[in-house]
Parts: structure tokens; sequence; C-alpha cells
């Protein structure tokens, strides 16, 4: 059975790969950000955006520290009583093998779990922060609702420890998302081709968090697989103009502190 040592190694693995990985998450974010600057998709979009110190600070650094260590105490939890990494279901089966499957189907799950919350009042009030951002760029991704986090990076890391997946996949895993996140939200205006329709990049994903396109409403759920939306029928893909406008029409706070209780608030009669 896996101890909480164990469980922490998934999340604080300072091996050669936790090294490497973390290298690739950094110069993936310079790069971005590099392109950006280059070939902007939003010419009127700053860097020092409204927002930046916020996003970075309190929900990239802080946020993500103090939810890795509780998702770990919770899968230490799960496991302790259920005892099923006892099984090493995953134990021999090769890495490129464990991380191609869990990017499929953890993908599948976001997709769908994505379209709930568009569709779900309680469950909007966690994904509206998410959207709240008026400028979308690299950083973008991050601004998400602590409770959000919790449930969608247990669902996305519980299946490695408990199944005994080698650690290097779980960090492998979570670089690759790392990345992909911020992509899909860069400011980088890249022409993908029919490319876009299998992976996602800015081209798609910036028209989800349009707000001045009645066509983009709840439109393209997807994250890392383009094809579930055009399979599923959410895709919006017009090759000919932009977003104008990003963000939510009503109020939100801009303090990090206050998201977190704005999401709590009652619901008008």
């Amino acid at each position: 059975m896996h101890t909480l040592n164990n469980i922490f190694q998934y999340i604080f693995n300072f091996n050669d790969t936790n090294v490497v990985t973390s290298w690739i998450v950094v110069l993936g974010a310079l790069t971005i950000i590099t392109l950006e600057r280059i070939f902007p998709y939003d010419k009127r979009q700053k860097f020092f955006r409204k927002g930046l110190f916020n996003d970075f600070f309190w929900y990239t650094i802080v946020q993500n520290y103090i939810l890795a260590l509780f998702i770990g105490f919770l899968i230490n939890y799960i496991d302790n009583h259920t005892g099923i990494s006892r099984l090493q279901l995953l134990s021999n089966v090769p890495i490129w093998a464990i991380v191609l499957g869990s990017l499929l189907f953890h993908d599948l799950y976001i997709y769908w779990f994505h379209r709930w919350m568009h569709h779900n009042k309680y469950l909007w009030r966690l994904h509206e922060a998410h959207h709240s951002t008026e400028d979308v760029d690299w950083l973008s991704g991050s601004r998400s609702h602590a409770f959000e986090i919790l449930i969608n990076q247990t669902i996305e890391f519980a299946p490695f420890v408990l199944l005994g997946a080698p650690a290097e996949a779980a960090v492998i895993k979570g670089a690759f998302s790392a990345i992909w996140g911020m992509w899909i939200h860069s400011n980088v205006d890249v022409k993908m081709g029919k490319l876009q329709c299998i992976i996602n990049g800015p081209e798609m994903h910036r028209w989800h968090h349009s707000n001045n396109d009645d066509e983009a409403h709840n439109r393209n759920f997807a994250t890392k697989f383009a094809f579930w939306d055009f399979i599923f029928g959410t895709d919006y893909y017009p090759q000919n103009k932009k977003p104008k406008e990003y963000g939510i029409s009503n109020y939100f706070p801009s303090n990090y502190f206050k998201q977190f209780l704005y999401a709590f608030r009652k619901f008008e009669e």
C-alpha cells in the first residue's frame, strides 16, 4: 500500500524526470510568451495585463502548492481505505502507454465535465472564475477556482497512484497538461489548418472565452483534443473573424480571496 511519502513522490518527485519536465514547462512558458510578443492574436493585449499578479502568484504558485498537498492527503486517504494500490495494476505497463491513455481518457472526462459546468448553475459558480479574465493569454488557464482544480486534478492523478503507475508517468502527464493549458489560452496568432480539428489550439479555445458572439456561446469545450467538439457537435471554428471581447458580462471581483468566496454567494430569486 502507498504511504503518504509514496503519494508525495508523485506530487513532489524531485528525480531526474521531475527536473527535466520542470525545465521543459519553464521553457515552454518562455517560448509561448515570446510567440505572444512576436505573433499576437490580439494586438491590444499587454503582457502586464489586469490580474497578472493575481493569476501568477495566488493561483499558479500559492493555490497550486496548497492543492497539491491536499490532493496528496486525499489520495492517501482513499488508498488507506481501499488498499487498491497493492494490486499494482499498471506497474508493468510502459510509461508512454500510461501517459497516452491518461491524455485520451482524462481529456474525454474533462470535455464532459467542462460542458456540464457550463450548463449547471452550481458548477458554473466554480467555473466562472476561469472565464472572468478580460485578457486571454498564456496565464489565463491558471485562474480556476480551487474546488474545480481539486475535482479535476484528483480525478487526473489518483489513478496513477491507486493503480500503481510509475511516478514518472504522473510527472510527464502533469507537465504536458501545464504546457497545453498555456498554449490553448495563449495570445498567439497561429493557423493550424486541419490539424486544429484534431488537437486543440488558441484558434478554437479563445472563442470559448468570447463574450460578444452568441454563436460561440457554450462551444469548444475540448482542451487537448479538439475532435471531441467535432464528434459531439459543440465546435465553433470561424476562420474569417476573431473575438472582440473576453470575460463575463456580470460583475466579478479582482482579488483572489474575494474570487474564491464569490462562488458561494446566494442565488437571486
